[in-house]
């Protein structure tokens, strides 16, 4: 089943910024978080370290951002 939410992950873990993920996506920074954090608390998993230098994919979250992939 699909979830335009994987898509937002995708984007953002590509693009290591909500900021940029958003300009992609042709969304607001606000839509792109609340989607992040929905997944995060779907799966209730941590999917991203959140740092002043931008977003880095925790280790569950380059799993999920590689299988994200091979099924998209």
């Amino acid at each position: 089943m699909y979830d335009p939410r994987l898509e937002t992950f995708l984007t953002v873990a590509d693009s290591g910024s909500f900021n940029k993920a958003a300009e992609k996506l042709y969304i607001t920074p606000t839509a792109v978080i609340k989607q992040i954090n929905l997944l995060e608390t779907s799966i209730d998993v941590k999917l991203f370290d959140r740092t002043h230098r931008g977003l880095r994919l925790t280790k569950a979250g380059k799993s999920l951002y590689q299988d994200t992939k091979y099924i998209i």
